[in-house]
């Protein structure tokens, strides 16, 4: 038994502790709070609450860092008038460390447990804290993911698809689905706009979705990429009515294997696959007459199903033929949602839509630095000079 919980926490911590820049963040986020609860609890009043009971008032911070194995992180340390208040957090620290990145972990992962943050934050501080005190610093850190998924937004191109995690509710287990999108703005930079948590996968979840996107800002788009939905095509088409629709290729791909034998000629779907790698969509029309000519026979209701879907995959031959390669599908998002599905898989079921949320949030902060630090993911001068020269041929 004590064997398979060391097992539990250990997978649970090396799900997050590899991600040095999120638990820095983390790891900051929570100590100022722990901080903020001591001096509460030595008050014995909240900041600005009135009460007959307080032992003192606030004066201000002062500055401090704490050295820790995923890097330096500077510390407001409240002060008080008289000068009396201090915390052992500094001097508790170097033997904690590791049970409290044990317990940070086990928040993203499993849901943050108040008895279990508790203890941590015993072991830190030397004295217990209230209910109301543990939940303050729970509060902070959901606040901080908070933050980042109510940002304005600039004018990126968003790529958007869902995922569905398995989420445990009041002892049901129920499917949510997880709504993700992500954009490149004019400088080329990917960004990851928004993620959110739905009932289901439908017409109604991805409109009031993109609905809020466009509300904290999103515009200018022109080109949308994702899976085959019903519901987010029409979602898209009454939201974005400027945007194209491109559907994963991928994805049309996998699908046509439903519409051939078993045992079909690998030939057939590889020369439909090399149809998205021609110079222009002139190219890709001659290819796919001479695809439909060779295999209509052979494969008829295959054959019927291309010529009535394909087109939905072609738009991306709009744009500049740099681009074709990173917008004909939606891999960008499906290796984001592979490294969701590596992390979550710890968990398998969640405890509650919360946990569930706060995880793939957390992971996707993380996704969303590292593409702004990166070099630029496209060249969009490539499409600003086409629009001009558009514009030059149409006037």
């Amino acid at each position: 038994m004590t064997t398979s919980k060391h097992k539990a926490k250990f997978s649970a911590m090396e799900a997050v502790t590899g991600d040095r820049d999120l638990m820095k963040a983390l790891m900051k986020e929570t100590l100022q709070e722990v901080l903020e609860g001591e001096m509460t609890e030595f008050l014995g009043a909240a900041p600005g609450e009135r009460t007959e009971g307080r032992n003192g008032y606030r004066a201000g911070y002062y500055g401090r860092n704490l050295v820790t194995r995923v890097g330096k992180l500077e510390l407001r340390v409240p002060r008080d008038r008289n000068g009396e208040f201090s915390t052992a957090l500094f001097e508790r620290y170097a033997r904690s460390e590791k049970a409290l990145v044990a317990a940070l972990a086990e928040m993203y992962v499993a849901g943050v447990s108040t008895r279990k943050v508790k203890a941590i934050t015993e072991e830190l501080c030397g004295h217990s804290f209230s209910a109301s005190a543990i939940s303050a610093i729970n509060h902070g850190l959901d606040e901080a993911l908070a933050r980042f998924a109510k940002r304005p937004l600039d004018e990126p191109y968003p790529y958007l698809i869902a995922r569905y995690e398995r989420v445990r509710e009041d002892g049901v287990i129920s499917h949510r689905a997880v709504l993700i999108a992500i954009g490149i703005n004019w400088e080329g930079q990917r960004q990851v706009l928004a993620v959110e948590l739905a009932n289901r996968e439908s017409e109604s979840s991805w409109k009031e979705f993109l609905i809020r996107l466009k509300e904290r800002g999103l515009s200018g788009v022109e080109f949308v990429v994702s899976d085959d939905h019903a519901g987010l095509k029409k979602a898209i088409r009454e939201v974005l009515t400027e945007a194209g629709w491109q559907r994963c290729y991928v994805h049309f791909l996998r699908n046509a294997l439903d519409y051939l034998p078993r045992k079909a000629d690998d030939d057939c779907l590889q020369a439909l696959r090399w149809i998205y790698d021609r110079r222009d969509i002139q190219e890709a029309h001659r290819d796919l007459a001479a695809w439909i000519a060779k295999w209509a026979g052979k494969y008829p209701k295959l054959v019927d199903w291309v010529e009535s879907n394909i087109a939905e995959t072609l738009t991306f031959y709009r744009l500049p033929r740099a681009h074709h390669q990173h917008m004909k599908s939606a891999n960008m998002l499906e290796r984001l949602n592979e490294e969701i599905k590596r992390r979550t898989r710890v968990v398998r079921i969640f405890p509650n839509a919360e946990s569930c949320l706060r995880l793939i949030r957390a992971l996707c902060v993380e996704t969303h630095e590292a593409w702004l630090e990166d070099s630029r993911y496209l060249n969009m001068t490539l499409l600003a000079e086409q629009k001009k020269e558009a514009l030059r041929l149409a006037a």
